[in-house]
């Protein structure tokens, strides 16, 4: 995850993964949307589904990049925020902690 708070104002964090094929980005970007639904945020767009090579799942504060391994590699999007705040993952909500 990418803290980009203090370096842009389109989102709060970036969150970026990877999978091995179209299915399983489908599958993730799936639960993503059903989880945060779940939890009454709104999800305002999603883009790259239908093709499944980078996947943008957007609930506005938070923005999820899911490539296909290849296209990670192609656009480090990481390196392209590397001014951001890198936050490790927890698996409890709200229970980010910054990486060492």
């Amino acid at each position: 995850m990418l803290d980009i708070r203090k370096i842009a104002f389109i989102a709060d964090y970036f969150v970026v993964a990877s999978g091995n094929n179209r299915k399983q980005l489908q599958a993730i970007a799936d639960e993503i949307s059903q989880t945060l639904k779940a939890q009454g945020r709104k999800r305002v767009g999603m883009a790259g589904y239908d093709d499944g090579a980078w996947i943008l799942v957007d609930f506005g504060d938070v923005v999820a990049h899911l490539f296909h391994e290849e296209m990670r590699r192609y656009y480090e999007l990481e390196n392209l925020w590397a001014d951001a705040k890198q936050v490790r993952w927890q698996a409890k909500a709200g229970a980010a902690g910054e990486q060492g």
